[in-house]
């Protein structure tokens, strides 16, 4: 099968570009609005893009309450989404007012973070603390603006449960992060393999 996606003529009911771009690991971004009201929700374009300085970035379809919060405060928490925390995850992608507090909705508790305002989930094994760089407006090949914003943003400190570092290594299949698929599909790590580069 081959479609043409600039015309969006796939024969299947559903277009399956999101499942075929996978997995993809969840930016479960925590931010403050300026009044202090926390904000919790699930990014599956999400991913780190540089390692010096370790950054990351998520995408946004239209302007959430996330974009507004970091581009107001400058700074957000990603927190690993894991097995043992899918369902409060799935429960704070729950499209609520700007008012109401994702955290106390999934039945999470708050953990101060270190170097950012914004606190962390719990009972995340990872968080990274991240300030804000930049938010990039997305365009289309004939340059029109799109409704996906990408926003940026520099790990200036990260959070490891020590029961995932052995041997002075992280085991992160032992946290079984989760990952985004199309559809409603999503997939956990529990098993890693090695490969030598040439």
């Amino acid at each position: 099968m081959f479609y043409n996606a600039l015309k969006r003529e796939c024969p299947l009911q559903i277009d399956p570009f999101k499942a075929l771009v996978g997995p993809r690991p969840i930016g479960w971004i925590s931010s403050l609005d300026p009044d202090g009201t926390a904000n919790l929700a699930p990014y599956s374009f999400f991913n780190g893009v540089s390692d010096n300085p370790p950054m990351v970035v998520f995408s946004s379809a239209g302007r959430k309450d996330s974009i507004t919060n970091i581009e107001q405060t400058g700074e957000f928490v990603c927190n690993l989404a894991t097995w043992d925390l899918r369902d409060a995850m799935n429960v704070s992608s729950s499209g609520v007012d700007s008012e109401v507090d994702e955290f106390e909705l999934a039945g999470l508790e708050k953990v101060p973070s270190e170097m950012v305002k914004p606190p962390r989930v719990a009972g995340s094994p990872v968080a990274l603390e991240c300030r804000h760089t930049q938010t990039v407006h997305m365009h289309d090949v004939n340059g029109d603006e799109l409704k996906y914003a990408l926003v940026i943003g520099q790990v200036v400190g990260i959070y490891i449960d020590d029961a995932l570092i052995v041997n002075d290594r992280i085991d992160i299949a032992s946290a079984k992060p989760i990952a985004r698929h199309g559809y409603m599909d999503y997939s956990v790590v529990t098993e890693l393999f090695r490969l030598e580069r040439p």
